[in-house]
């Protein structure tokens, strides 16, 4: 497992996924599309796209309140390859507190088995 700061969030696609800017030191970025580890949003296509939206919605939402508040971003990337989708798995923290964890306990997200 290793650990990053986040430079930028590009875009947040749904309650799980969104692609980053991460800073691997030394002055080298990289930009990466991760999938949010251990729990499971709503798709914004289909059935669920009402729960969807509003599940990215507030992953966005808590997001750029932490950018507007200047707090760090970082990302513990799980595997060091990608999944099966072209994504890295990771759990976000917010001044070190799991944004993943936030996701499944105010109901925006169910926890993957």
């Amino acid at each position: 497992m290793y650990e990053y700061k986040v430079k930028e969030i590009l875009k947040i696609y749904d309650g799980d996924t969104m692609t980053v800017v991460i800073d691997l030191g030394f002055g080298v970025y990289k930009t990466e599309k991760i999938r949010l580890s251990y729990i499971d949003a709503p798709e914004i296509r289909g059935e669920e796209r009402t729960l969807g939206l509003i599940s990215r919605d507030y992953l966005r939402n808590k997001i750029q309140t932490a950018i507007d508040n200047n707090q760090e971003i970082t990302i513990k990337t799980i595997k060091d390859r990608k999944g099966k989708y072209g994504r890295y798995l990771g759990e976000f923290f917010i001044d070190g507190v799991s944004v993943n964890q936030d996701m499944i306990t105010e109901g925006y997200a169910e926890e993957y088995k």
